[in-house]
């Protein structure tokens, strides 16, 4: 007979004696259960006393958490949380230096627990340790566990980053600008400083004044990649929080300039120079982190278009008409325009309509429709005035052709910037844990404006390869569409390579893609084949269902949510051999290999899940409703809903980790496995297998007699491999 769902079997250490193995009636008081604990071993005054794990983060157990203890668990006795925090405050302002560093290295450690910092905050640690580090007197060891403390304790929510004192801040960043110092304590200082922008409107001020562009470029010529990983993240930090106002100013010297004026900085080259050469083109393999940083900042930086993508044309503004006469003169060589006005107003509208206006008579209405604006403007200038051959060349092409089959270059020019902002997301915030940066925007300093110039030629090449009328405009621009979307999924790494993979993708390439793809859709459709395909897709979703329970029995790493400074953590699942059991723990960092189950201290029995629910139904994603929630972290959640009313939750790393996770679980329970990656598997391997069970049926050599008896197609045993 299986226990009650209230008692739970654990085994109980304390130092120089036996464990007690017990067991722990959940609807007793905590108090209660310490108090037993403490007379098993004759110790007396319980209510000093508490009850941590002894593995892992070794949490302290409350009235809250201990629902979380499972049967099996090794628990551990210690002095309180509120004990623990007096000693150690009374320690680390001791005058014994090898007292202190062992009090500091110990409460670097304990503050990451929310029961024993709240306890330490309390009595005023957080102030304790901020006088610490303001007097100047701690170096190597013994202040990087002061800084650790700092920040783990600050990181709990429990007090307000705008306590902090000013002294602080530029002893803070007194550190990050010292040319040499302990590459732990510099690590610290630039999350500490990363965070109280982060948190702090009023502390963005005062670390903007005191940290330029200049002493951060340093960080970036490291070798060490986990620096230059807090260095960027402190720039993305301050240039997120920026005023709008601050960002647009330009400055004479890039080096002195604060860290309010972000834009101009991100188009100079020495600092887009430093990134590409020391961080992108480094001799290290970029980590997940470090492409998260320069996704963020990639994302930052084309935000700085928002504005002019979203500023319509004023029609009367002579200045802004003046660029779209700058672009007829340019294309049209008009500096001696006829002096007669109607001879002047009849040769402009007949110029704007070879530039392919939709209004000949008053261009300007063409931009007044926001996205793309102004943007698209100025676009078209930067092609006209730095690629001044290239733009003349299209519009005289197009001006010479038959009206049919004209390639309108304005119209084209507005909708393509249009189409570039969807794709890059311009205006949109970055997303959590999305590593997507292309490199090759890092290679020039007017990086946006050169991937327009080049897919406005790839617009009017694919023009002219679908021998296009004005009738196709919008089928012309689906397949410029695509053509880009394909060639960054391709990663190229400079712009260079960008050319040369949309010269591959011409329009009859497309064609032939989209007929591959769609070969699965359209081909076998006759009875007999539809019956064929019937019976072999029992056996493939069998194949692909062992494929994703191997998957898990592998397991996966996943970074924890809710940890503002850029420092990860990590968990780890994996599903037993028997597939009975999910095993499941913290790591220190990112493993390189499989993970022993001897190392996952925590499990729950297949037998206890309930369910498993995605996105908006996951309980983590429910507690975050208050705040704007992420799209990209909502299609990666999932949970685990198990007895009694538990929830394991997850956010996969990307989008094929959620899908094997998620279709590993629904195989495991027993129900269908429905993700975009188990159809896609499923029609590749039906159609694999037909395509080798109908070449069998090919090469089948009828003889003239006895009569033939039919031969059965063979199957084709293969494994699908995931890389």
């Amino acid at each position: 007979m299986p226990p009650p769902s209230d008692i739970v079997k654990v085994a109980i250490e304390w130092p120089g004696a036996n464990a007690q193995l017990i067991e722990i009636d959940q609807k007793k008081p905590l108090s209660s259960i310490i108090r037993e604990v403490c007379d098993g071993w004759s110790l007396s005054g319980s209510e000093q006393f508490a009850l941590r794990y002894a593995d892992g983060p070794q949490l302290y157990i409350t009235e809250q958490s201990r629902g979380e203890i499972k049967n099996g668990t090794i628990l551990r006795l210690a002095i309180s949380p509120a004990r623990a925090a007096r000693q150690l405050l009374d320690r680390i302002q001791s005058h014994g230096i090898d007292a202190r560093l062992e009090a500091l290295k110990e409460l670097a450690k304990l503050s990451a627990d929310p029961t024993f910092a709240t306890e330490f905050i309390n009595m005023d640690g957080i102030s304790t340790l901020a006088r610490l580090v303001e007097s100047g007197t701690h170096f190597g060891e013994m202040l990087a566990f002061t800084l650790t403390a700092f920040l783990e304790l600050m990181d709990h929510g429990i007090v307000s980053w705008d306590l902090i004192s000013l002294s602080f801040i530029k002893q803070i960043a007194g550190y990050v600008n010292q040319p040499m110092v302990d590459v732990s304590i510099l690590q610290r200082s630039l999350a500490i400083l990363e965070s109280m922008v982060l948190n702090s409107h009023s502390l963005y001020h005062r670390v903007a004044q005191e940290i330029t562009v200049g002493q951060l470029i340093g960080h970036l010529q490291v070798s060490n990649q986990e620096i230059q990983t807090y260095a960027i993240a402190l720039i993305n930090a301050l240039f997120l929080k920026a005023p709008e106002d601050r960002r647009q100013e330009e400055h004479t010297n890039p080096l002195d300039q604060r860290l309010t004026e972000m834009a101009s900085t991100l188009a100079q080259k020495h600092l887009r120079s430093i990134i590409l050469n020391h961080v992108i083109r480094g001799n290290r393999p970029i980590k997940a982190e470090m492409a998260h940083q320069l996704y963020v900042l990639q994302v930052l930086t084309f935000n700085l278009l928002e504005e002019r993508m979203m500023t319509k044309m004023d029609p009367s503004d002579q200045a802004q008409r003046d660029i779209i006469f700058e672009l007829r003169r340019i294309a049209f060589d008009g500096d001696n325009d006829p002096s007669n006005t109607e001879k002047r107003k009849a040769m402009y509208t007949k110029d704007y309509k070879m530039l392919g206006f939709t209004n000949h008579v008053n261009p300007a209405m063409d931009f007044t429709q926001t996205p793309p604006g102004m943007l698209a403007l100025d676009n078209m200038l930067y092609l006209a005035k730095l690629h001044q051959d290239t733009y003349i060349r299209i519009v005289l092409e197009n001006s010479s052709r038959e009206d049919k089959h004209e390639c309108p270059f304005g119209r084209c020019a507005i909708e393509l910037t249009r189409m570039l902002c969807e794709i890059l997301q311009v205006g949109e915030l970055p997303n959590e844990g999305c590593n997507d940066y292309h490199p090759m925007f890092f290679t020039h300093d007017r990086a946006w404006e050169e991937f327009f110039c080049v897919c406005i030629q790839l617009v009017n090449k694919t023009w002219k390869e679908m021998r296009a009328t004005a009738e196709d405009f919008n089928k012309v621009m689906q397949v410029v569409r695509e053509q880009v979307t394909r060639a960054l999924a391709l990663k190229p790494s400079s712009l260079d390579q960008l050319k040369s993979k949309l010269r591959a993708l011409s329009y009859s390439e497309i064609l032939r893609l989209r007929q591959s793809e769609r070969m699965n859709q359209d081909d076998f459709q006759s009875p007999p084949i539809i019956e064929l395909r019937e019976r072999i897709q029992p056996e493939i979703l069998e194949l692909i269902k062992q494929q994703r329970l191997n998957r898990l029995c592998e397991g996966s790493c996943f970074r924890k949510l809710g940890n503002r400074r850029r420092q990860e953590k990590f968990w780890f699942c994996r599903l037993s051999l028997n597939h009975k059991v999910l095993h499941y723990g913290d790591l220190d960092e990112s493993p390189q290999g499989e993970v022993p189950f001897e190392m996952l201290s925590d499990k729950i029995p297949v037998s206890d899940i309930k369910s498993v629910v995605t996105g908006k139904d996951c309980p983590h994603m429910k507690e975050k409703s208050a705040l704007k929630q992420n799209k990209e972290v909502l299609e990666l959640a999932f949970s685990i809903l198990y007895d009694p009313d538990e929830a394991l939750n997850f956010v996969a790393p990307n989008k094929y980790e959620y899908c094997i996770w998620t279709d590993g679980l629904c195989a495991l329970l027993g129900r269908e496995m429905g993700s975009d990656l188990t159809r896609s598997d499923l029609d590749t391997l039906i159609s694999m297998e037909m395509k080798l069970r109908l070449l069998d049926l090919e090469n089948i050599t009828i003889p003239e007699a006895p009569p033939p008896v039919p031969k059965e197609p063979s199957t084709y045993n293969f494994t699908y491999n995931y890389g």
